[in-house]
Parts: C-alpha cells; structure tokens; sequence
C-alpha cells in the first residue's frame, strides 16, 4: 500500500538506522522520543517510525509505544503526565521491568485500566513533554516537530470541534513553558518541519 506521506516514511527510516547504529540507552533496548507542541504532526511520525522499525529490527525484535495523550489526566495534566511516564515508565524500563500507567479516559474524564508495558527493542514515546530530561540519558534519539502556532490550531480544532478552543489556547501556554524549561527543541537529535513533511 502507498502511503499517505512518502516524506515522513522516508524520514522515519532515517532514525530508525540511526537508532540501531547506537547502543542501548533503556536497559537493552533503545528509546526514541517524538515531542515537539500539539498539531505539529507527532503522531503521525511516530507510527511511521514504529512501522519501520518493525521492517528494520532483526526477526523477533519488538517494538512497543505509548501515547502521552494516553497518560495526562485531563487537560491541565501535562506536569503529572510527564513525572508519570518518568516514574513509572521509564524508570523500571532502566532496570529491565516492565512500565506501567493507567490510561485516562477523556470521555468519562477519569483514569481507565492500567496498561503494562514490556521491556522491548525499541520503546517509542510520542507527545508533548515526551522528550523528558529527566530521563535525558535513557533517550537514544529525541526528535523535535514543528509547525506554526495557526497550522496547529486549526488541525487541533479540526480533530477536536471548536468547542475546545479555550482548551487548545491554555494548552499551549503550558507547553510553552514546558518546551522553554526543557530545551527541548535545542536538545533535539532531528529537527521536522510538520508541514512539508505531512502537509497541511
């Protein structure tokens, strides 16, 4: 099957070789990052980076994601979505355990089932804050997307009805501040352009 955007599979495979040229970061596995502000085009890099990667690992390699979207609690919980990844995520993937979170339901507004995650060849974390420095040295490449703010919002708005506006703009205040205390556009290994990558 063709795909949707030839840009960003081409990209995709990029890191994914780069990725297997370097040495494991999380436990034995390897651990890529796709964060950058919401709209940008973050998800669908991702699922082209694990698609790749499926066709790339040897025979038998696995590869696990998760969706920050998965992990904030509402929309006012990007700090504790990010400290939940880092503390439960991450930090016993380090040691060879599984991780583990329980996935928010933004329909009925509350925390659902708990869901456990593996240790694998590669980890995938897609999301804003994704690119933690808290657990900077776990992270084998961090990939940073962008887009301008008017190109978000109108995807954001899009996908989730005009009604959330006043949420989309608080958001982005907050991830603002995130991404200016986290460096993490100046930290990043790869740089996208969300809009020529996946258009607009």
């Amino acid at each position: 099957m063709t795909s949707r955007f030839p840009a960003v599979d081409a990209l995709a495979a990029s890191v994914v070789e780069s990725l297997l040229a370097k040495p494991p970061t999380l436990g034995a596995g390897r651990l890529v990052c796709v964060d950058g502000p919401a709209g940008s085009g973050k998800t669908t890099l991702a699922a082209a980076v694990r698609r790749c990667a499926r066709d790339l690992l040897p025979a038998g390699g696995t590869v696990r994601m998760i969706h920050m979207d998965d992990v904030y609690p509402g929309w006012d919980g990007l700090a504790e979505g990010m400290a939940t990844v880092a503390d439960s995520v991450v930090a016993p993937l380090r040691d060879g355990r599984p991780g583990r979170y329980r996935r928010f339901d933004w329909h009925a507004g509350a925390l659902g089932e708990e869901r456990v995650l593996e240790p694998a060849d590669l980890l995938v974390i897609e999301g804003v804050g994704s690119g933690n420095r808290a657990y900077d040295d776990a992270i084998t490449c961090l990939v940073w997307v962008e887009a301008p703010r008017d190109v978000r919002l109108e995807r954001g708005l899009a996908r989730d009805g005009q009604d959330l506006r006043g949420h989309w703009l608080a958001w982005g205040e907050a991830e603002d501040a995130v991404f200016e205390r986290e460096r993490t556009r100046e930290r990043a290994d790869v740089v996208v352009d969300g809009v020529s990558a996946t258009g607009p």
